[in-house]
């Protein structure tokens, strides 16, 4: 009898498990969904009550008014995104690597004070130094040039300290030693043992910074102008002072999201590894 009730109990708080994760999903969903719909209607559907919840016709219309839409340069924006956010990743994730696992597993002195103070140019915030940044970029003569939207932003102070902590669980001493004794170089040890460990907080660290980099806003708006934008500062474009064209901007937002979305299902793996592995270790 007691086993048959602990039974039952255990049933209904599956059933309250999966249905707060359905009523979530539902919710996390359904704006993204919504912004498709709007996306293939026109701008009456707009402040419709209640809103539709089937997609309409129009959307190869809108898209190609999109990429006609003179005042956004939907498609340069797209294009400085992509160079701008995978040449950050990448360069984010390789140096961040290097730093991470040469602060965890490698003895020098000064270690502990230059992780500190790598580790206090996060307290700054970003918007204070944007003014003394555009200076820079000015005296280079970036302004309103791509390398300006890149260059200041290949090395993360965060993405060091994600992986120092991931590299001091994921790499065993024991495994440095052994390939020390083989004769291994310390850029040897990391391309060949230290880097394989490091693939799912790099995987992690990469999907963050690109998404990061793709969404950010700010910093392109004030040192880029109208003509060569990133996609963020390119859908600002399409909202003018006496009207905003929500289906243009709908579109460019569904647009703009499906790259981000692909990031995910291809370090989604690396990442869903990356999980299985801690909980396996601990």
């Amino acid at each position: 009898m007691r086993r048959q009730y602990l039974l039952g109990r255990r049933t209904r708080g599956n059933s309250l498990v999966y249905l707060t994760l359905l009523v979530s999903l539902v919710l996390s969903v359904f704006p993204l969904y919504w912004l498709f719909v709007v996306a293939t209607r026109s701008n009456d559907v707009v402040g419709q009550m209640p809103p539709p919840l089937l997609p309409g016709g129009n959307l190869g219309d809108n898209v190609g008014r999109l990429f006609n839409a003179e005042e956004a340069h939907f498609a340069r924006g797209l294009v400085n995104s992509m160079v701008a956010s995978v040449a950050v990743t990448i360069s984010v994730v390789f140096f961040s690597s290097l730093a991470g696992f040469a602060f965890a597993k490698l003895r020098f002195r000064g270690r502990n004070t230059l992780l500190i103070a790598v580790l206090a140019t996060m307290m700054v915030p970003v918007q204070m130094g944007i003014v003394p940044l555009y200076m820079v970029m000015v005296k280079l003569g970036w302004q309103n040039q791509l390398q300006a939207v890149i260059v200041p932003f290949l090395v993360s102070a965060f993405g060091v300290f994600l992986m120092r902590q991931y590299a001091e669980r994921a790499v065993p001493d024991e495994l440095i030693e052994a390939a020390r004794l083989d004769g291994c170089s310390t850029f040897g040890l990391f391309v060949r043992v230290v880097s394989p460990a490091l693939r799912p907080g790099a995987a992690v660290l990469g999907l963050f910074t690109f998404m990061s980099t793709w969404n950010e806003f700010l910093w392109p708006l004030a040192i880029l102008e109208a003509d060569n934008p990133t996609v963020q500062f390119s859908l600002s474009q399409l909202a003018t002072q006496y009207y905003t064209d929500y289906t243009l901007m709908f579109s460019g937002t569904l647009i703009a999201t499906v790259p981000l979305l692909l990031v995910f299902i291809l370090f989604g793996r690396q990442i869903i590894g990356g999980i299985m592995d801690g909980a396996v270790r601990s």
